[in-house]
């Protein structure tokens, strides 16, 4: 049984990592590798019900995600759709290239902090497309926004999907790994953002001013939906704090809120001039397939668990490295090329909270890792996946002129958490 469970999630993993070869879905081999998984345990098991019970057990945390998920990114679609994110960059101003990378690394740093690395990117790539004409600098850009988002949204419990995992699975807490995890992070971002600011030189010439809203929705409107959605985000963090519920619930009521709100500000209107602006429009347009991909890969890495392959891989990876530290770079550096996902996944699955507690360096470190270290090659995030879209990127460019980079700043910020975690615990 766990020889067949485990060669249907390698084949499956690899079916994933190689999507665009391929041409198919990750979320469709996702869920027919998590079906599987399931499938052979329950078929094999001598008691039928034990399968059939843990799987009730492990949905639960399972569904705590996607919930999570689909609230947020109702929230971030209803603020593009009234244009809201041009509150932030219909002010940038400076025409300076050096000051450019600074400008909107920074923007993307934090911005992918409240929102997620793929969100902020897509925003970021629209924005450069309106200021910078120059192909060949907007590419450089486009690879500085890929690692500044993926630094960005390491610190936050809610910018990037991993760090989320760990948040809700209450091993971080949601202070803890913004206090620990912002130097690093920073410092993940500036170096590759001091390299590119060496290679650029003179001033950008704007075909014209930064365009205005798409869909035309007045600015009174956009603010409002803007500052009411990135207020709900920040506040999921304090809802949990003080209702010690899951996250999910805090977006959730966020979601309901902004419902509420878009609703009163379009109650004079007819069901189809509401359109683009209706929460009915923003829950068709979030990345279902993604939310469908998670459920998946989470199921395939619960079955892994309840079958107690992870510990048993756990404890492989403990006695040939031994050294925790090195074990969590090297996951970073796998997430460049395998999904950062089914890693932390993984992980969770095979560090126990009775090993590594809450707020262990253990568990920050593997969220810092995971989440930036998917910046080396463009495959191995979101964010370089929509970048590679949108912009037409190609694999080896990025490789040869964004990659080193990237690698520079992962290694720089991992040093930066290494040597905070030596100052502050010997």
């Amino acid at each position: 049984m766990v020889t067949i469970i485990s060669l249907i999630f390698i084949i499956g993993y690899a079916a994933i990592a190689l999507e665009h070869p391929i041409r198919i879905n990750k979320a469709a081999t996702a869920l027919i590798t998590g079906v599987l998984c399931w499938s052979v345990f329950a078929v094999s098991a001598p008691d039928k019900h034990i399968p059939a019970h843990l799987l009730t057990e492990y949905l639960g945390e399972v569904a705590g995600i996607l919930f999570f998920l689909l609230g947020a990114m109702t929230i971030v679609e209803l603020i593009d759709a009234h244009d809201g994110f041009e509150v932030i960059t219909s002010r940038i101003q400076t025409t300076s290239k050096k000051k450019l990378v600074w400008v909107i690394g920074f923007l993307a740093f934090f911005l992918s902090a409240v929102l997620d690395n793929l969100t902020t990117t897509i925003v970021m790539i629209s924005l450069l497309r309106t200021t910078i004409p120059e192909k060949k600098d907007r590419l450089l850009f486009a690879g500085l926004v890929i690692i500044a988002a993926n630094a960005g949204g390491a610190w936050s419990p809610i910018g990037d999907v991993t760090t989320t995992m760990l948040w809700i699975g209450g091993q971080i807490s949601a202070g803890n790994i913004i206090i620990q995890t912002i130097l690093p992070s920073l410092a993940c971002f500036f170096v590759p953002a001091l390299l590119i600011t060496r290679q650029l030189k003179g001033n950008f010439q704007f075909p014209d001013k930064i365009t205005g809203s798409r869909n035309l929705s007045a600015s009174k409107d956009r603010n409002t939906v803007f500052w009411v959605g990135i207020l709900s985000l920040l506040f999921v963090p304090v809802f949990k704090t003080i209702t010690h519920l899951p996250p999910y619930m805090g977006v959730l009521l966020g979601l309901g809120v902004m419902w509420v709100v878009t609703e009163m500000i379009h109650s004079e209107k007819d069901e189809a001039e509401k359109g683009l602006f209706s929460v009915n429009h923003a829950l068709r347009k979030i990345d279902t397939p993604s939310i469908l991909f998670f459920l998946g890969i989470l199921l395939s890495i619960a079955a892994l668990q309840a079958t107690g392959i992870l510990s048993d891989l756990a404890g492989w990876m403990n006695s040939s490295i031994g050294n925790i530290k090195i074990i969590t770079v090297l996951i970073g550096l796998l997430s460049a090329i395998v999904d950062n996902v089914p890693l932390v996944a993984a992980a969770q699955g095979m560090y126990s909270l009775e090993q590594y507690p809450t707020d262990h360096y253990f568990w920050e470190f593997l969220a810092y890792c995971a989440g930036t270290g998917g910046s080396i090659l463009i495959i191995g995030s979101a964010a370089g996946v929509a970048a590679m879209g949108l912009e037409k990127i190609e694999f080896f460019w990025y490789l040869k002129k964004i990659g080193w980079l990237a690698l520079l700043g992962y290694l720089a910020g991992a040093g930066v958490y290494l040597l905070q975690l030596y100052l502050t615990h010997g």
